[in-house]
């Protein structure tokens, strides 16, 4: 029990180790998706895929029975994969690892036999062919049942839209809950439920004085006119990380400091930067704890948090607001056709 307990606290220093010489310097974020720029060289995970995703519990070990070969494969996968989870290619799944152990009620690491069969199981509950291998196929179940768990993305797979609430109602958060200085405002029940789970944070010790950056929130609740201003501005609501239908609307989703890789900002979607974020304590954390708050994660973002413990207002039909800015890069106008395809189209898959 001694060498377990040794080995696994020896694991979790590699998965969430990160320097400590103080936080880099990153860009000011938008408070929406920063441009993402292609990259000239894929740069994996250092982390092993045999160790914990987080602190074992005393009583969990990481060796099972599982599908032959399935550990190994798994191992290799982690940083090799080729596939477009989201739409987009991505290599590997350190990205997705923390949310995808926690879906399996593991902490063991993508590399081991207990997570091995931790993923047949949830396969054959799932109706899925057991080979404790994660694939494509699997990743869309769990994408799907991580979605449906958010009432916006919900709602917007009927194709409807929430009304954003007036704005007298909204709560401003203060100005250290505030990154950089930003006037923040969320539902009151929201902002509550965030100073609780940030109070429980301090007290777990991700929340130090180290960074005071650290779970400060950087984009809350958003006008629904300026969005679509924006969108028109920009013409960049097509895909994965902008919509003409944002979860922002409903002052119930916040996106909140996680991590940023050197170069970059906290809400850029690269590739290398959302991997910083899942190696993290800070991420690992949230993964393990937000729901016990209330808070629901968007998976293709770590720093996207929605608040469930109030519904978001009636809506309006997406096909009633505001297009500009959302038709296809490659072809004229078009109305939107929300729906479901493994669950949601890429226009109103997100925030």
């Amino acid at each position: 029990m001694l060498v377990l307990l040794l080995a696994g606290c020896a694991g979790v220093g590699a998965w969430l180790a990160w320097p400590t010489s103080g936080p880099p310097p990153v860009d000011p974020p938008t408070g929406d998706e920063t441009p993402v720029e292609p990259t000239t060289q894929y740069v994996p995970s250092n982390d092993p895929p045999s160790a914990p995703l987080s602190p074992l519990p005393l009583d969990e070990t990481c060796e099972a029975a599982a599908p032959a070969g399935a550990a190994e494969a798994n191992a290799a996968g982690l940083n090799t994969l080729a596939w477009a989870p989201f739409g987009r290619a991505e290599t590997g799944w350190v990205i997705y690892a923390p949310r995808i152990g926690a879906e399996l009620a593991t902490a063991c690491g993508p590399g081991t036999t207990r997570f091995a069969a931790a993923l047949a199981r949830w396969q054959a509950g799932h109706r899925l062919p057991q080979t404790g291998v994660l694939d494509q196929p699997t990743f869309d179940a769990m994408k799907t049942r991580w979605t449906l768990a958010r009432p916006f993305a919900a709602i917007n797979a009927r194709g409807e839209c929430p009304n954003a609430p007036a704005l007298a109602g909204l709560s401003t958060a203060k100005a250290d809950e505030a990154y950089g200085g930003k006037t923040i405002q969320l539902r009151p029940g929201a902002l509550e439920a965030y100073r609780r789970m940030v109070e429980a944070a301090r007290e777990d010790g991700v929340v130090t004085s180290r960074d005071p950056r650290v779970l400060t929130i950087f984009s809350a609740f958003r006008d629904p006119a300026a969005d679509a201003a924006r969108c028109a501005r920009d013409n960049n609501c097509q895909g994965v990380t902008r919509t003409i239908c944002s979860a922002h609307r409903t002052g119930l989703a916040m996106d909140v400091f996680i991590a940023a890789a050197p170069g970059h900002g906290p809400d850029s979607s690269a590739d290398d930067n959302r991997r910083a974020m899942a190696r993290s304590d800070v991420y690992r954390w949230m993964v393990r704890n937000a729901g016990r708050f209330g808070f629901v994660n968007y998976v293709f973002e770590p720093w996207h948090w929605e608040w469930t413990g109030e519904p978001p207002l009636p809506g309006v039909p997406i096909s009633s607001l505001p297009q500009d800015g959302s038709q296809p890069l490659d072809q004229g106008a078009g109305t939107p056709q929300p729906g479901l395809k493994g669950l949601l189209p890429r226009k109103n898959e997100v925030r």
